[in-house]
C-alpha cells in the first residue's frame, strides 16, 4: 500500500496518530533497526516516521495502515542512509583517537593514521564492533545483542577484520 492523498469528495476524518503509534510502534522500531542496523538511529528514525505521520495526518488516508507506517519507516531509513554514505559521521573517529593517545609527540598523529589505514575501508558496524570487543571487553553475546547481528555474523566480521590487520602488518 503506497500513502495516498485523499480523494477530494471523501469527508476528511484525521489519523488518529496516537493510536497508530501504540499499535504498530514497535513494528516501526523493528524495521528501522534492521534497515540502519543501530539502536539509537532506529528510534529517531521512528519517532520521525510518527512526526512525518502527524504533519501529513490531514491528508493521508489510513486503510492500510501497517502498510503506510512500514512504507514511511523504509523511506526515512534509506534517506539516512543515503545521507550517511554522502557525509559519513565521525563519531567512530574521535572515539578512536582517544583510544589512540600516545605520550610521543609524533605518535598520536602516526596511532591516527594506522587506524584509519586499519578501520578506514571497514563499514561503521565493523568498526564499532571492533572498538566493543576490542576496546570496551565485551563479550561476543553482548556485542551481538546491542548491534542485532548473531554471535556467528559478529565473529565473522571479526576474523575477516584480524586477516585484513594480519595482511596489512605483513611486510611487502
Amino acid at each position: 500500500m503506497v500513502a495516498r492523498e485523499r480523494p477530494p469528495g471523501r469527508i476528511a476524518v484525521p489519523i488518529d496518530v496516537e493510536q497508530l503509534y501504540r499499535r504498530y510502534g514497535i513494528m516501526v522500531l523493528r524495521r528501522c533497526r534492521r534497515l540502519l542496523g543501530d539502536e539509537e538511529a532506529a528510534a529517531d528514525a521512528m519517532h520521525d516516521v510518527f512526526v512525518q505521520l502527524t504533519r501529513r495526518r490531514e491528508v493521508l488516508t489510513a486503510e492500510a495502515p501497517s502498510s503506510l507506517l512500514y512504507t514511511i519507516a523504509t523511506q526515512i531509513c534509506l534517506n539516512r542512509l543515503r545521507t550517511l554514505r554522502r557525509r559519513p559521521e565521525t563519531r567512530d573517529e574521535a572515539l578512536l583517537d582517544s583510544i589512540a593517545q600516545a605520550e610521543e609527540p609524533g605518535g598520536r598523529a602516526w596511532a591516527r593514521l594506522v587506524l584509519r589505514r586499519v578501520l578506514g575501508p571497514e563499514p561503521s558496524s565493523t568498526r564499532a564492533m571492533a572498538t566493543m570487543y576490542y576496546v570496551d571487553g565485551m563479550t561476543l553475546d553482548e556485542v551481538a545483542r546491542v548491534t542485532g547481528l548473531s554471535v556467528p555474523g559478529v565473529r565473522k566480521r571479526l576474523k575477516q577484520l584480524r586477516t585484513r590487520v594480519a595482511a596489512l602488518a605483513e611486510p611487502t
